[in-house]
């Protein structure tokens, strides 16, 4: 197996040249960004019932399957790629456990953006309150992922989703952009917007930041 390629542009003929060592190679590579994703974004009702790594290995599995139609098409980078499969992996994850409940969940983003629902301010507010874990901290935990959901639910919708992914799922600016098909500069500006929001959302909020009132 050939050293993994520095950039992303030589990711392609990678793939191609070495089979499905390469693919487990570059999937081993990005794991660690697939499972971020998939702790922000899992519904905070299956903490106890889905694991992330059940996640990333059927994931793994569709991207194999899917391999060679990528590779004939290259709809996107190799990350970009694999992330929305185990995105859609994740939704189906939710419809499986959640049904009904889940309306369409995560659907506000696809290979490219196509509309909020919602999920994002779920996920995000989830996400911030999640170390509250005490007794004592209960019902501190529940006012605040209210308060923070609503709040969330305020902001622009790709504002929310720019900041979600490049706060909390840590990409790229330019992977951002290719993700919310927009401008590399769109990207940035809303990004700046969406941080300097939330940092005054939790202003008022010490337990969050981990400070003592």
């Amino acid at each position: 197996m050939d050293q993994l390629p520095a950039a992303p542009e030589d990711e392609i003929d990678f793939l191609r040249n070495g089979g499905s060592e390469a693919l487990a190679a570059l999937f081993s590579r990005y794991q660690k960004r697939l499972e971020r994703m998939v702790a922000l974004r899992l519904d905070r009702r299956l903490y106890a019932r889905v694991d992330a790594a059940d996640v990333l290995q059927e994931a793994y599995l569709e991207i194999s399957r899917r391999i060679d139609d990528y590779l004939a098409k290259e709809p996107a980078t190799f990350f970009v790629w694999i992330r929305q499969i185990t995105w859609q992996i994740l939704l189906m994850t939710h419809r499986r456990h959640l049904g009904a409940q889940r309306r369409s969940a995560g659907q506000e983003v696809s290979l490219r953006w196509t509309g909020p629902d919602g999920g994002t301010s779920v996920s995000l507010a989830g996400f911030l309150v999640a170390h509250l874990t005490s007794p004592s901290q209960a019902v501190i935990r529940e006012e605040r992922y209210a308060q923070l959901r609503d709040a969330l639910d305020q902001m622009d919708p790709l504002d929310r989703e720019v900041l979600a992914l490049r706060h909390f799922e840590h990409l790229g600016n330019s992977e951002v952009a290719e993700v919310l098909d927009i401008q590399p500069t769109a990207a940035s500006n809303r990004y700046v917007r969406a941080l300097k929001r939330l940092k005054q959302m939790l202003e008022s909020m010490p337990e969050i930041r981990g400070e003592d009132r």
